[in-house]
């Protein structure tokens, strides 16, 4: 597959993630906003909604964090794949523009291009799939920086995990820029958990999880986040999230790991499929049919 299609893509993909959001969240902070009876609180989903808007209409980011980028790749992979995508994301960091964020953890030396060693983080997904899917997930660090694992027991069960969930979106408080989107990733090792509590994210808020437990799980969870007052932007009121994703993996029979990895308003996300005939169909989620 041309590399320099992918790289396109790639560009065109970042640019509608960051000046615009999926409709499944916009639909969201619209109800959330309707159904707020506190002013402050809904004072600040307007005005999250009008700078939606404002995004949308000057073709501009939305946030001034446009986030690292990470990429889930299904299809025929292969090398030049990951060469095209780090070629688009230092593209879209010039001509969108996004933010410089990628910076070495130590020296704090920034690229100027957000590509790096470990960045943009690609997850492959080989399929014999004729075409390729690649889908972006811009993370803020407002939201990563509140990523919590834990390595419960199987003792723990069902309630301890719902604890840990409902304790890490209470100490996050307003500072993951609240109301979230709330991933978690249940079982697997430590390292899959957090992947899966990721992943999960990229799920729309208007689709369902398709094991029933787990759906009403997620329910729950919302129900009794959404009681803890948190609210818009931290200011209090009754929308703390606008839902839970979970994601779940066979474990250890002695281990039980459970990650959160939250998502900020800004929920951005974008995903295109490329044929061998050179067509591409662009969506907001792998989900889209």
């Amino acid at each position: 597959m041309a590399g320099d299609l992918i790289e396109e893509v790639v560009v065109q993909m970042l640019r509608e993630a960051v000046t615009s959001l999926p409709q499944d969240v916009v639909d969201a902070l619209r109800r959330a906003e309707e159904g707020e009876t506190s002013e402050v609180a809904r004072s600040q989903l307007r005005t999250i909604l009008e700078n939606i808007d404002a995004a949308g209409r000057l073709a501009v980011p939305m946030c001034q964090d446009t986030g690292v980028h990470v990429f889930y790749v299904t299809g025929p992979v292969d090398a030049g794949v990951e060469r095209s995508i780090r070629s688009g994301v230092a593209r879209a960091t010039e001509e969108i523009p996004l933010r410089p964020n990628a910076v070495h953890p130590l020296t704090r030396e920034n690229p100027g291009t957000n590509v790096a060693v470990g960045l943009p983080h690609v997850v492959h997904y080989p399929t014999d799939d004729e075409f390729l899917e690649l889908t972006v997930l811009p993370k803020g660090a407002g939201s990563e920086n509140m990523t919590a694992l834990a390595m419960l027991t199987p003792a723990d069960g069902i309630d301890g995990i719902k604890r840990f969930v409902l304790d890490t979106v209470v100490k996050a408080g307003g500072r993951p820029c609240p109301p979230t989107i709330v991933g978690v990733g249940i079982g697997g090792t430590s390292d899959l958990a957090v992947s899966m509590a990721k992943e999960s994210l990229l799920r729309p808020l208007d689709v369902p999880n398709i094991d029933p437990a787990l759906d009403a799980m997620e329910k729950q969870l919302t129900e009794a986040l959404n009681l803890t007052g948190i609210g818009p932007m931290g200011l209090g009121g009754r929308t703390t999230v606008l839902g839970v994703r979970i994601s779940t993996a066979y474990c250890h029979t002695a281990s039980l790991p459970v990650a959160v990895n939250l998502q900020c308003w800004a929920a951005r996300r974008a995903t295109a499929r490329i044929y061998p005939d050179g067509r591409v169909r662009f969506g907001r989620s792998p989900f889209d049919p």
